[in-house]
């Protein structure tokens, strides 16, 4: 973006407050503009309206709004808009239809099965993007030699297909037609296996394109990736977006004479490159505003900070997007935004709740900061438009803001300044509320003042927006402390120190353009083309002269592209990528040759396998040296160097910076004075000691005591940041310290998991995330988990308590126990807890406990997997650990626990483990994972002392139990205002006919309850009996969703509770009993049984619908999702997993590629939830065909009881498993059972579906849905990985 003499380059970053103007002029002078995104009143357009006062401001005449600008002048636009995203957010796109193949009309609604939110039981989730649908007559097939197969075809990943059935245009043509008659213009055409073989998406969009159709999205060019799922929300996305933004343009090109026919205009793609305006679609537009301000930081920072990493901080008035540069941009090919995931590359900018406009709470002890935001309208209370109290009203109450450098543009009349009284106002309504707590409370305290009040709620937003950036770094093996923090945005100055000091680092970089800096990386971005095609070959000798072939062939699309725009050869560069990942496994890795020039063992193209390799041991700590490599994806980045060069004169120093003003601004320990100076008066190699504030007309930099700011030669300011001055916090609670030591000890489980998902070797904790890890007091009352697997929550408190009692004394540092016994906690014998003490100095007996759960595959029994459907005693289940001490003395156990996990095999009909290398190497992952929670707690209580942190620990526990307390109590008060009893009850069945029997007697004074399964069935003879821990479980997890917002998961839940559960029951069975089942089925029906008495919502399918397929080189396992339960004010959503469930489903395309089996259909089972007012979810119905033999194996409920409907509402239909013979004789096989199966046979599954809630027959009308509080939309790599954690 050079700037030839008399002409213009602009760089606009257009987002949904501000829009800001970057303009390079004539004689290379900077210009910078702010102005409003949306101002009806006066202009059509913020980026032509900014353009305008530039163009206006320089040659000194007016230019009238109702004219086309004269574009002579201009040289260049470059744009960032968040259009695509807001439309996203909103649903304002276009209108979809989804061509979809035969038997998948409802693949995108089921998803993945899994809920977003685990606790919420009306299951919201986010409404698809197509507004009808139409089933293709197609499919194509992998190829298997097999009788009465037709003739293979090639597809592009060289796989070889079968065309099953060709697509039916003739009879797909009338019901286009009856598309376009009922208006709808633009479609997404998915189908299945369409990234390799396109054909039939050709055909179809051909067709649509002679009809008529404006806009045709076919999935195999939005993104051809495998994975038809992720790919399908893409083209989705694609067709809803994409004639959303050609309007968008249109009409921007309608201010400009010849509509910019002679201007290059460029468009911010969400992977940090510059596309044409022509070529700018939806899928890759999303993150086009906030992909500016991560070129910005990394075009600047990281150059003039000497190539240390950069974490870049962008903090604005909804949100806080954070994400890392270290010399090349970190990409992600999947990711979900506003519920839609998609698969397309994308920088990996982590969006988290907490902005200047997040909103402040004060809950059951807790400070809370957001999620919910006061957005544009009416934005914080000290807008002067009644909106509510927020992070932007601290900050005015405590004197980091002033309210006269900022615009007068507030208030109904936008002509006031901002209003410190309203925020002081709105402020004082929570405070009230915290000295209430604080005087009345359990732990009566000295009341707050409502600057303390201020002051707490910005640490707790501080350390809100700590924990991701800990997450990005760490999850890929970096130290957050050796990052510089670089930062911009409206609001991230007033929180820079204090985010960099949490976590360690020493250096604040802001640029000059800090409050600009997103339109300023536009100016210096790079136009990017980027050509990628789907691949399944291996990574291995035989394949380099392919692999260098196709990388040659994209490499000439994407220098042919970029020369097509008008750059010379020279000007272009070109990045080659594999996508590799082990055979076997589903952790791909897209890796770049940038770093390995080739060898004579590689491709020409450079060493991708040292690049692998290299990569992998970093983010995950070990390789698989004997394993393959395969190849998903083959991928060319072309760029063409575009970039503006800045040049920058320093401003000379005059004297010392001179002192605008001095205003008051607290901070811990009271008021100081604090100069304020201001950044335009300021030259290169000023210094200013904190405190101070640094203002300029786009930003308020604070910068804290102890911190020293200097202004560099590029006139940017580089903090410096001192350690904080030790406060003294005593034992005594204090809400503020209680938020984040609420923050802390859930990190610390957190980061457990991030090192035992890093170092695990096995698909099951690797991939599937199927793990816990969690931080227990010196009881071991449970503190803090992390993930929330339903079925883990205070079942590991069980394990640890039990361990204290049988071991007691005779545990020693460098002791670590391994148990997994249903009599100790345990929940069934495939996961392994591997608990290990915290010893400090000074104690005889440890201060805590860490510990970690793991599914392992497999630990031997009589089926592969350890989950038999017919086992009848613990010990067909595997292998059994009481109490195992797999640590000694600092020493792994490894030759004691390999003949632990042998010792099956002794039993008639069993085997040992089948995977003994991996069950050895993740316990030693969960080993190193409990060491780090160590370490962590070990700084925990090197920076307060250990009895205070033991102090928050009770603390934190109280709150939970406070919580659930207000929940009972409120129950039984609505319950004595109807005149009911305080007595609740509540009875179902297993399908064998086994009672789960529940009275709850609740006590209004005290806020508790006791819980009583007296009556339950004894223990039965299959396995569907339940371990006492997977009670307590199960009711945690109904205490969680009947409070109905977030709480801390500990022990202090379960306080207000007595729990009575009858020895030798099917809840309490005999230490010989069978229990896998009552893991996954008898579970569910616990929930049902409590969710019933307390009325909240009708049941649930009741059940995971467990699938297992296997022979002598294969195994497979999937549970299905079903109906959710309607309740009181909403429909049960179909489809989905529910309560102690929450798994993802393989993949359509997955499945059939590497297993035997075709799906037939996977849809909706309409009709089966219950009638009411409000109706239950339906189930599914799921058919798959068999290409050899196997074992299936079924264990599933409700195919006998029916799921109850509440309140005149009916049952949900049950479910049925069928088996339909290759000859066409279909055959019920009950609810469990194990089969063999032949070629040609089909597998039928209907899911149950939900009951409904309230009398079908009421004619009342149903009230309107409740709007949506305005909450916000997380995205990036560690939310997903969170979600994904979750989905177990």
């Amino acid at each position: 973006m050079g700037s030839p003499e008399g002409r213009f380059h602009f760089a606009i970053d257009r987002g949904g407050t501000f829009t800001d103007v970057f303009a390079q002029c004539p004689g290379g002078h900077v210009r910078v503009l702010k102005l409003l995104s949306e101002d009806p009143a006066n202009y059509v357009d913020a980026p032509t309206e900014g353009i305008r006062r530039i163009l206006e401001q320089e040659g000194g005449m007016l230019l009238p709004r109702d004219r086309p600008l004269d574009t002579s002048r201009i040289a260049s636009i470059r744009m960032g808009t968040t259009v695509a995203t807001n439309a996203l957010l909103e649903r304002r796109g276009e209108r979809v239809a989804l061509l979809v193949t035969r038997g998948f009309r409802d693949l995108l609604h089921v998803g993945t099965q899994a809920r977003e939110d685990l606790f919420d039981l009306a299951v919201p989730m986010p409404e698809m993007l197509y507004e009808e649908v139409l089933e293709v007559d197609e499919r194509v097939v992998l190829y298997r030699e097999e009788p009465g197969a037709g003739v293979p075809v090639k597809g592009r990943t060289g796989d070889l297909l079968e065309v099953q059935q060709p697509v039916d245009l003739g009879g797909l043509r009338g019901k286009l037609e009856g598309l376009l008659s009922r208006g709808i213009r633009s479609l997404a055409v998915v189908l299945m296996h369409s990234y390799t073989w396109a054909q039939h998406e050709q055909q179809v969009g051909a067709l649509a394109r002679e009809l008529g159709f404006t806009h045709v999205s076919l999935s195999s060019e939005a993104m051809p990736m495998v994975r038809i799922v992720p790919r399908g929300h893409t083209a989705c996305a694609d067709a809803y977006l994409t004639p959303t933004i050609q309007r968008y343009v249109q009409g921007f090109r309608r201010g400009f004479q010849g509509q910019l026919k002679d201007v290059q205009v460029l468009f911010m793609r969400s992977d940090g490159g510059l596309a044409p305006m022509d070529s700018f679609s939806g899928s890759r537009a999303v993150l086009s505003g906030p992909a500016g301000g991560v070129v910005g930081y990394s075009a600047t920072t990281y150059r003039v900070e000497g190539g240390h990493p950069v974490i870049g901080f962008d903090m604005g008035g909804t949100s806080t997007d954070v994400s890392r540069y270290a010399g090349e941009f970190e990409h992600v090919f999947e990711a979900s935004t506003a519920g839609v995931t998609l698969q397309a590359p994308q920088l990996d900018i982590n969006t988290v709740a907490a902005g200047g406009g997040s909103r402040l709470f004060f809950r059951s002890g807790l400070f809370v900061v957001g999620p919910e935001s006061a957005g544009a309208h009416p934005g914080p209370a000290c807008y002067r438009k009644g909106g509510p109290v927020t992070v932007t009203d601290a900050n005015l109450v405590l004197g980091r803001l002033l309210p006269a450098s900022f615009p007068r543009i507030f208030g109904p009349g936008e002509d006031q300044p901002l209003s410190p009284e309203a925020s002081r106002k709105a402020l004082e309504a929570v405070a009230t509320e915290v000295n209430s707590f604080l005087t009345n409370g359990p732990c009566p305290a000295s009341p707050l003042s409502l600057e303390e009040v201020a002051m707490g709620f910005v640490r707790v937003a501080n350390e809100a927006m700590c924990r991701p950036i800990r997450a990005l770094t760490q999850a890929r093996g970096h130290d957050p402390s050796a990052h510089v923090l670089a930062c911009f945005g409206g609001a991230g100055g007033q929180h820079a120190c204090a985010i960099a000091r949490a976590l360690g680092m020493d250096t604040v970089h802001i640029h000059r353009h800090s409050g600009l800096l997103s339109a300023l990386g536009l100016a210096l971005a790079d136009v990017v083309h980027e050509a990628q095609e789907p691949c399944s070959l291996p990574y291995a000798p035989e394949t380099f002269v392919q692999l260098d072939q196709r990388l040659s062939r994209l490499e000439e699309q994407c220098v042919d592209a970029l020369r097509a725009q008008g750059f010379p050869r020279a000007q272009i560069s070109t990045e080659s990528f594999l996508h590799l990942r082990y055979q076997g496994t589903d952790c791909a890795l897209m890796v770049s040759a940038r770093q390995h020039p080739a060898t004579a063992h590689s491709p020409r193209a450079g060493d991708f396998g040292a690049g692998f390799v290299g990569r992998y041991m970093r983010e995950f700590g070990f390789i698989i040296p004997e394993r393959p490599v395969v190849v998903d994806d083959v991928r060319v980045r072309g760029t063409g160097r575009s970039g503006l060069r800045l040049e920058y004169v320093p401003k000379a120093q005059s004297g010392p910076p001179r002192v605008d003003k001095t205003t008051r601004c607290y901070f811990e320990g009271g008021y100081q004075e604090t100069p304020v100076y201001l950044l335009g008066e300021l030259g290169a190699g000023h210094k200013l000691q904190g405190p101070c504030l640094l203002i300029d007309s786009n930003s308020t930099i604070l910068v804290e005591p102890a911190c020293q700011a200097e202004v560099t030669e590029t006139g940017d300011i580089r903090i410096s940041v001192g350690a904080e001055a030790p406060g003294t916090v005593g034992a005594q609670l204090d809400p503020i310290h209680l938020s984040i030591f609420s923050h802390r000890f859930m990190s610390i489980a957190e980061q457990m998991g991030r090192i035992l998902q890093r170092t695990a070797i096995s698909t099951n904790i690797k991939e599937r995330l199927d793990f816990s890890c969690a931080l227990f007091g010196p009881d071991g009352g449970l503190v803090s988990n992390a993930p929330h697997i339903p079925v883990h929550l205070g079942a590991m408190q069980e394990t640890v308590q039990f361990q204290i009692q049988h071991v007691g004394a005779d545990l020693h540092p460098g002791d670590v126990l391994l148990s997994n016994h249903p009599c100790a906690g345990g929940s069934h014998l495939p996961d392994l807890t591997v608990i290990t003490p915290v010893f400090w100095p000074g104690q005889t007996r440890p201060v805590f406990y860490v510990a970690s759960r793991g599914h392992h595959a497999d630990i031997g029994g009589i089926t592969p997997g350890s989950m038999p459907p017919h086992s009848t005693t613990l010990q067909q289940e595997g292998a059994i650990f009481l109490s195992f001490r797999l640590v000694q003395a600092g020493v792994f156990q490894e030759e004691a626990v390999t003949e632990a996990l042998r010792a099956p095999g002794n039993i008639p009909g069993c085997s040992g483990t089948r995977n003994l290398h991996d069950n050895l190497s993740d316990l030693r992952a969960q080993v190193a994972a409990n060491q780090k929670g160590i370490q962590l707690v070990g700084e925990l209580i090197g920076q307060y002392g250990l009895d205070v942190v033991q102090a928050y620990m009770g603390h934190i526990q109280a709150n939970a139990e406070l919580a659930v307390r207000d929940m009972l109590r409120a129950f039984g008060t609505s319950r004595q205002a109807q005149g009911l009893p305080l007595e609740v009850s509540a009875e179902d069945h297993m399908d064998d006919g086994s009672p789960i029997r529940l009275r709850v007697q609740i006590d209004v004074s005290e806020g508790s309850a006791v819980f009583d399964f007296s009556g339950t069935g004894p223990e039965v003879f299959g396995n569907l009996n339940a371990p006492r821990a997977i009670t307590l479980s199960a009711l945690i997890y109904c205490l969680r969703c009947l409070v109905g917002r977030d709480i801390p998961l500990n022990q202090g839940c379960l306080a207000p509770v007595h729990v009575v559960i009858p020895k030798g029951s099917i809840l309490d069975p005999s230490p010989e009993a069978a229990v896998v089942g009552g893991n996954v089925l008898t579970s569910q029906r616990v929930v049902d049984v409590i969710l019933g008495a307390f009325g909240a919502c009708a049941a649930s399918q009741g059940c995971m619908n467990n699938v297992t397929l296997g022979n002598a080189h294969l195994g497979y396992y999937e549970t299905v999702a079903g109906g959710a339960g309607a309740g009181p004010g909403w429909h049960g959503r179909s489809g989905v997993h529910s309560h102690m469930t929450n798994t993802r489903i393989t993949d359509p395309e997955i499945l059939e590629s590497r297993y035997p089996v075709i799906l037939r259909r996977f849809e909706l089972r309409l009709g089966s939830g219950g009638r009411g007012r409000f109706r239950g979810g339906d189930g599914v119905i799921r058919e798959l065909l068999f290409r050899e033999e196997a074992l299936l194996s079924v264990l599933t409920e409700r195919r006998a009881f029916q799921p109850y409907g509440l309140m005149g509402g009916e049952p949900g239909t049950r479910g049925l498993n069928l088996l339909i013979r290759k000859g066409g004789r279909t055959v019920n096989l009950g609810g469990k059972t194990s089969v063999l199966v032949s070629p040609g046979d089909v597998f039928c599954l209907h899911t149950p579906g939900g009951g409904g809630y309230g009398d079908p027959e009421d004619p009342a009308p149903l009230p309107a849905s409740l709007p949506q509080p305005l909450a916000f939309p997380e995205r990036g790599s560690v939310y997903e990985y969170r979600r994904a954690q979750e989905t177990v």
